[in-house]
């Protein structure tokens, strides 16, 4: 019989444990689908006397995770603890140092050092692998890698936080106000210990760095993704969307421009009857577009311990198998540092405001719109109680440099009350 492969898995939260699960259960068919069986030889997490609700009597146990990756009877270091620095990161190099392939869930570690530790895994004839860190239990990283490898990418979109996309979804179906969803999602364990990796975009923002180093042959560069979160989008703006045939989504866009590469992970418009508008609760969905496929969806769920699991399988099996593959579909020395480029390309914005009852208040507006290039395509103004009305402005496509320079101007005309919100409307 073939030997079988054997893992070290670190970290026994939700998808640790799902890992587990999966392989418990379905040890026979993970055998005939790989051509050798799979085994869990040793296993590392914080505390060794939890209930997880599963066996655990048969691995050895190790209190280091870097002691499990060194391990001289694991050949693959299963990375499921989470973070970028600490031990996630040193046990990751001490895995590839000890001769170990590896499979990891941390698109963070990755984002911050994905080229580094990429370099270190084909410098060494190592296989790292990365399905389950983004989109969770969409297999987008073997499209993108395999299905796909016959295309020039020409862009990558996509809701890729499910914690975000329900609370604007939640918003919408129950009327609450932004505050109150942050607090149900809170309570209910769908936002990180920092609610600010998801809620400002920053989680979703690591996982289109990596879908860029793949799609465009470039390197990792989280720094350079534009990043803003949904704080600041009120139950107004959801109602004053979908009166104007949208709804707001945290919406990923990259794609490779004249002026280099465009990264952002931002509040968008999208239109209420596209795949992406459709798309409730805390699903991700990623749209993929090619120059020979056109456009391809891919939808399901982002997060939590089956699909995530099911992504670290995938991989465990390739290796199985023995599918070799460099880290990001290209060797790591042939990744470009591209440039990077801000909303390179034109769209139309949904401007909200509030505007004092004045006369000639509106053509104060529309001039200082008018001197930065940016056409109105449509206004709407709602009814009010005290002395500023809301007012809503979808312009005809233009730059996000001339939005920027007209929302700078705007406190000037002394009729602008309060924030200023502008959104992107993206086309699909």
């Amino acid at each position: 019989m073939t030997a079988p492969l054997r893992l070290g898995i670190a970290g026994l939260g939700t998808v640790g444990t799902g890992i587990i699960r999966i392989i418990q259960e379905h040890g026979q068919m993970l055998a005939a689908r790989a051509g050798r069986p799979v085994q869990i030889v040793a296993v590392s997490a914080r505390s060794n006397n939890k209930d997880r609700g599963v066996a655990l009597d048969g691995y050895a146990w190790e209190s280091d995770p870097v002691a499990l990756a060194k391990r001289d009877d694991i050949d693959v270091f299963v990375e499921v603890m989470g973070g970028h620095e600490g031990p996630a990161r040193a046990a990751t190099l001490a895995a590839l140092d000890s001769g170990k392939d590896i499979v990891t869930a941390n698109k963070a570690l990755l984002a911050i050092h994905g080229n580094e530790i990429a370099a270190k895994a084909e410098g060494a004839g190592r296989v790292l692998r990365f399905e389950a860190a983004v989109a969770g239990g969409i297999p987008v990283i073997k499209a993108l890698t395999e299905g796909l490898a016959g295309n020039r990418i020409t862009r990558v979109m996509g809701v890729m936080n499910g914690s975000c996309n329900y609370i604007l979804t939640r918003m919408e179906s129950a009327g609450l106000t932004y505050e109150e969803v942050f607090e149900e999602a809170r309570a209910l364990g769908y936002l990180e210990a920092d609610p600010q990796l998801d809620v400002g975009g920053i989680d979703a923002g690591h996982k289109l760095s990596l879908l860029s180093a793949i799609a465009f042959g470039s390197k990792v560069d989280f720094n350079a993704v534009e990043l803003e979160g949904i704080g600041a989008i009120t139950i107004e703006d959801i109602r004053h969307a979908a009166d104007l045939g949208f709804r707001i989504k945290l919406l990923g866009v990259a794609q490779l421009t004249g002026r280099g590469l465009e990264q952002r992970m931002t509040p968008c418009l999208v239109p209420a009857h596209s795949p992406l508008g459709q798309l409730q609760g805390g699903t991700n969905m990623v749209v993929l577009e090619g120059d020979a496929v056109g456009q391809i969806v891919l939808r399901g769920p982002g997060a939590g311990s089956g699909p995530t699991a099911s992504a670290i399988m995938s991989d465990v099996i390739d290796i199985a198998r023995g599918i070799r593959m460099p880290t990001f579909g290209i060797p790591a020395t042939s990744l470009v540092a591209q440039p990077a480029a801000r909303s390179a390309v034109p769209a139309p914005y949904y401007i909200r405001m509030q505007l004092d009852d004045k006369p000639g208040a509106l053509a104060k507006v529309a001039r200082i719109l008018g001197d930065n290039g940016i056409s109105i395509d449509r206004m709407r103004q709602y009814g009010h109680d005290g002395s500023a009305a809301p007012v809503l402005i979808v312009t005809h496509k233009t730059m996000r440099s001339a939005v920027e320079l007209a929302l700078e101007a705007l406190p000037q005309t002394a009729v602008v009350t309060g924030e200023t919100v502008a959104l992107r409307i993206e086309s699909l």
